[in-house]
């Protein structure tokens, strides 16, 4: 540690929080690891968050970013540091606002706290990840070369693992009363930490009040990111939200469609499936991705009407179509989901094809030259237990009349 640092933590030591004192001071930061080695280092890092100097704070956030949470990697530095985070959300300091918080951020202005915030929320999606056994095991199924590694992790990251998911009620009891603020962006990122916290089993007594706050506000909300992220989260957290299923925004219906538990399934399915029948418009809805929403928005819509079909004759129509529009698609996302979903089980010789999956077949077939739409899906064609060319599926369909 350099003169300069030594002085800049003792001059921001005595005005931080009893909270993130007790956190600095009571951590071994020497025996935690980051990305690029000891967490002796982050102290500084975190005691910079709250200097003066905008640049300062911005290096700051940026050792957070490349270092304790290194593209989503958590390590055993990652949870004592968002204790420390979640415990000066409070300060006056995080008030400051300006553009470019990260030194490569060229966003608009927003607050430190909006920032901080958002990093929370990386942290607990990252937390959250793996968690659901059901889950896991539905998405391990879309991927045809996944191998569980779960029981091969290193004894670290399974540490690091379960220190973030132990300290979430405390991160939500930090984060909970910003779901109040007037400020639509530290709301916005509130919302955003909340989100994958309280989807967490141990949380689960906190979503009542939760959910019972965001639908007061969203008699309020006139914009459509907001009332779709509401919409979002009380579906994810498993609410009812057959209400919304009729709301005037068809973004807002979706979006109360995406999760887990359905009062009324046949008409989720169908908000789904007539978002996908103009898959462009849907993905024009969120310029900028919904927090936690990854790629085109078509793919969470996708892969929700998937997961809530009873069988693939409910979806093959739409889907169907979607193959045969030509467009290139994202295989892992798209296309190969769909022909998985046709062929659960895999295709079985004994059994002759259903009229739905002769046609999807048919759709790739015809548009495999211009696409190379089974050339590209090879891997999920083998999944199935299908030929993994044109000519093989060809074959295929014409011993079918």
């Amino acid at each position: 540690m350099t003169n300069s640092e030594r002085d800049r933590m003792t001059r921001i030591l005595g005005g931080l929080p009893a909270a993130a004192r007790g956190v600095l001071l009571e951590t071994d930061w020497a025996s935690h690891r980051h990305a690029y080695g000891s967490g002796e280092d982050i102290p500084v890092a975190l005691c910079s968050l709250l200097d003066k100097d905008a640049g300062v704070r911005s290096e700051a956030l940026a050792v957070l970013d490349m270092g304790v949470l290194h593209q989503g990697s958590l390590y055993t530095v990652t949870a004592p540091a968002a204790l420390f985070v979640a415990a000066i959300l409070d300060h006056p300091l995080c008030l400051a606002e300006h553009e470019g918080h990260l030194p490569w951020d060229d966003g608009p202005p927003r607050s430190l706290r909006a920032a901080l915030l958002d990093w929370l929320g990386q942290v607990a999606e990252s937390a959250a990840y793996g968690e659901d056994p059901a889950r896991d095991r539905a998405n391990w199924e879309w991927q045809p070369w996944h191998e569980d590694t779960r029981g091969k992790r290193d004894p670290d990251e399974l540490a690091a693992l379960q220190a973030c998911r132990d300290i979430r009620p405390a991160l939500y009891d930090a984060v909970a009363p910003f779901l109040s603020s007037c400020d639509p962006h530290i709301y916005a990122s509130a919302l955003g930490v909340a989100l994958p916290l309280l989807s967490a089993p141990a949380l689960a007594d906190r979503v009542p009040r939760a959910a019972a706050l965001l639908r007061g506000r969203l008699g309020t909300m006139t914009g459509r990111r907001e009332r779709a992220s509401v919409a979002r989260a009380l579906s994810l957290w498993g609410m009812d939200t057959s209400d919304l299923l009729a709301d005037s925004d068809p973004a807002v219906r979706v979006c109360a469609a995406l999760g887990p538990v359905r009062v009324d399934r046949p008409r989720a399915l169908a908000v789904l499936l007539d978002a996908l029948r103009d898959p462009r418009t849907t993905d024009g809805w969120f310029p900028e991705p919904l927090r936690g929403v990854d790629g085109w928005f078509r793919f969470t819509v996708l892969r929700s009407a998937l997961d809530l079909a009873v069988s693939f004759e409910e979806v093959a129509p739409v889907t169907t179509a979607m193959v045969a529009a030509g467009r290139r698609s994202v295989v892992d996302h798209e296309s190969g989901p769909i022909l998985f979903r046709a062929f659960p089980g895999g295709y079985d010789p004994a059994h002759s094809l259903t009229s739905a999956q002769r046609a999807l077949l048919g759709a790739f077939v015809d548009t495999d030259e211009t696409t190379g739409s089974i050339g590209g899906n090879w891997l999920w064609f083998r999944a199935a237990g299908l030929p993994e060319n044109r000519e093989g599926i060809a074959a295929l369909l014409r011993t079918y009349p």
